[in-house]
């Protein structure tokens, strides 16, 4: 793991969006595609951004998949991610290959089953996470599931997890949150062949520093992060000053 620390968000944002681009191209020339994950969420805004605006990546190459989704939950609802990724990402890049998850399917086994094969069919390139307010990656809320081996998984969603939906805006009240979502497994995350966590904000401060600094498990599950060997933290000063000074 290499951890970066940026003065603001937009620096932060502009250096991920260089690593993230090279490692595309890179891929692309290797491999003449590149597959990603998509994460989605306020701290990936200028991320994203920058990333997209960014010139010489075909990203008719790039294969995208989604990271999570609220079960239940519409396309057109404000709140989907699936909506989020399409609007932020895909309709600006002309990505051909998006494959997203369908969490308002009636029944949700049929979905999970054929996105998780198209997942795990080849090696990921690139996954893009962000860390939550109580530690999670992904909808993996604390304690996260360690050992499955499930590309995608239902998971329930804390009560922290939710709170932090409607702090971000997303949601008027709790109430309106939904209570379950379609996650990335950590296992699947961490087979990336590279990851870049985005994470600033002074919100995220705590939890920065129980992933990095407390011991790794499951009631922290960011902290899985450390043990993937090309897995690069961006941080701005907000989110790193609860740091200790030896990192």
């Amino acid at each position: 793991m290499r951890l970066r620390i940026f003065p603001d968000p937009a620096s932060l944002a502009r250096a991920a969006a260089e690593q993230a681009a090279g490692s595309i191209r890179a891929a692309i020339a290797e491999r003449d595609r590149c597959r990603i994950v998509l994460a989605t969420g306020n701290s990936q805004l200028t991320f994203l951004d920058a990333l997209t605006a960014t010139h010489n990546i075909d990203w008719k190459k790039v294969e995208a998949f989604h990271l999570d989704e609220y079960v239940g939950m519409s396309s057109a609802h404000v709140a989907s991610f699936r909506k989020f990724l399409r609007d932020r990402v895909i309709r600006k890049t002309g990505i051909v290959n998006f494959y997203a998850i369908v969490g308002d399917a009636i029944d949700l086994c049929a979905p999970i089953r054929d996105i998780g094969l198209r997942l795990t069919s080849a090696p990921i390139d690139l996954a893009f996470v962000g860390i939550g307010e109580n530690g999670h990656i992904a909808f993996n809320d604390p304690p996260a599931d360690f050992e499955t081996e499930d590309p995608y998984i239902v998971v329930a969603l804390d009560e922290a997890c939710r709170r932090q939906q409607v702090g971000e805006g997303w949601f008027a009240d709790i109430s309106q949150v939904p209570t379950h979502a379609v996650s990335m497994s950590v296992r699947q995350i961490m087979k990336a062949r590279e990851i870049i966590a985005v994470v600033p904000d002074l919100r995220k401060a705590r939890a920065v520093k129980m992933c990095l600094e407390a011991e790794i498990g499951p009631m922290i599950p960011g902290s899985i992060l450390r043990r993937h060997a090309h897995a690069t933290i961006y941080l701005d000063r907000d989110s790193a000053s609860l740091l200790s000074s030896e990192l």
